[in-house]
């Protein structure tokens, strides 16, 4: 991992994109404290990826719902069946 001060990165910004866009991490300073680390695009989508949540689908859930039911009955299949006849 390349590490350089903010004003040499701002002096040099290609050069510091085309080492993220390669592969390698590069931590940029501020006072000499690291401040940020440019990344590529695909080890930033990667990190978003592994930090997002995974939200499983409401019938995932009730699936997995502790109760006596057999997970290949037809309880989560859609009924049918016409609903009542309204008069407006």
């Amino acid at each position: 991992m390349a590490t350089i001060s903010l004003k040499d990165a701002k002096a040099s910004f290609s050069h510091v994109i085309d080492k993220a866009a390669s592969g390698e991490f590069v931590t940029i300073t501020r006072h000499g404290r690291a401040a940020a680390v440019m990344v590529s695009v695909g080890a930033a989508e990667a990190a978003r990826k592994a930090l997002e949540p995974e939200r499983p689908s409401l019938v995932h859930y009730l699936k997995t719902f502790p109760a006596d039911l057999d997970p290949d009955d037809d309880v989560f299949a859609r009924n049918p069946a016409s609903s009542r006849d309204v008069d407006l």
